[in-house]
């Protein structure tokens, strides 16, 4: 076998606590590591909308659409779309039909 499975973390996502942030948007997260990067699902209900502007600092945001259609204000982005928002940019997230989002921040 290559590598050490017994080092690896995983969680469930029915495993983790979720934590509403505005109404109809709920953020369950499934790791964080040692220097800050962390995984979450974000859970967004239809005709939900992100109080204010999400701006992404310190870094990077990186979402993947796992269902449903998320919008960033501008677009439209189906399930399965992938999207690299780098440090410094913006966006209000938004979604008429719901959505479920990945979402990864490699550098907290």
């Amino acid at each position: 076998m290559i590598g050490a499975v017994d080092t690896f973390e995983w969680t469930s996502v029915a495993d983790v606590s979720v934590r509403e942030l505005f109404p109809g948007i709920r953020l369950r997260s499934l790791w964080t590591g040692a220097r800050g990067a962390s995984a979450h699902v974000l859970e967004m209900d239809p005709g939900s909308c992100w109080q204010g502007v999400d701006v992404h600092e310190p870094g990077p945001e990186e979402v993947y659409v796992v269902e449903g259609v998320f919008n960033d204000g501008l677009r439209d982005y189906p399930a399965g779309s992938f999207i690299h928002c780098p440090a410094g940019s913006s966006h209000v997230p938004q979604t008429k039909q719901g959505c479920t989002l990945f979402v990864f921040y490699p550098e907290g």
